[in-house]
């Protein structure tokens, strides 16, 4: 666990990179809206084993130092319910001019760790952190080379941001956050903004699909994020 001084206070985040020596491309990977927690840095761990080093921050950071809420070893529909309402006013608090200047500090972080090159950086996010992603990366087009997010609301901030992103890009939504219509709209926003990306519905799946310890997981779905994520990467990060 880390520290990471921002202009509000200190995050706390969780990092994972590869145990053999070198410098490793940097991820930035925010969390859903459940916060920083084992199943979040298992996922971290996964990454890292790929040959990254995965910053988790804390974005509720603010309110305390992970977890904000006690949460059992699986999240079942009613402590997801009862959850989300207590975490819905820190959500709600967290507004787009405190999310970029938090990534500011995330991203300055990770460029100064000694085991992190020299390049740009991925940003990968999940639920509300798939939005958090999407502001990192349209706010921080020569840092950030590629977003992905899943079950994100990744157009929230309207076509004008999307049309702004310059990070190649992966979206996976689930089915039930997104009709093929939306999607439809979603990705022309895309074409205008003429960067790579790809943008799918993953078939089967329900919001919260790749966080394993919930009812929405999804274990082929979270194969088929692996499957997108992990090319988008190699394509556009650099070992060095």
């Amino acid at each position: 666990m880390l520290q990471i001084p921002t202009t509000d206070g200190q995050a706390d985040a969780f990092a994972a990179f590869p145990d053999h020596g070198g410098r490793h491309p940097g991820v930035l990977m925010y969390a859903d809206a459940f916060g920083l927690r084992p199943a979040l840095r298992e996922m971290a761990r996964e990454l890292a084993g790929h040959g990254y080093y995965v910053l988790v921050p804390n974005f509720f950071y603010r309110h305390g130092p992970a977890p904000l809420i006690e949460l059992p070893a699986h999240i079942g529909e009613e402590a997801r319910s009862s959850a989300v309402t207590r975490l819905m006013p820190l959500i709600e608090a967290h507004t787009a001019e405190r999310a970029l200047s938090d990534a500011d500090a995330y991203l300055g972080f990770l460029a100064a760790q000694p085991e992190v090159g020299p390049g740009p950086v991925a940003v990968t996010g999940y639920c509300i952190g798939g939005l958090l992603a999407m502001r990192t990366a349209v706010a921080n087009p020569g840092r950030v080379a590629a977003v992905a997010a899943f079950h994100g609301p990744v157009g929230a901030d309207g076509p004008d941001s999307l049309h702004r992103l310059t990070a190649e890009a992966h979206f996976g939504h689930a089915e039930t956050d997104l009709t093929p219509e939306a999607l439809g709209e979603l990705n022309r926003a895309l074409d205008v903004a003429g960067v790579g990306y790809t943008s799918e519905i993953y078939p089967g799946t329900v919001h919260g699909f790749t966080m394993s310890d919930t009812d929405a997981f999804n274990p082929s779905a979270l194969r088929l994020h692996w499957d997108r994520l992990l090319p988008l990467l190699g394509r556009t990060l650099a070992e060095d």
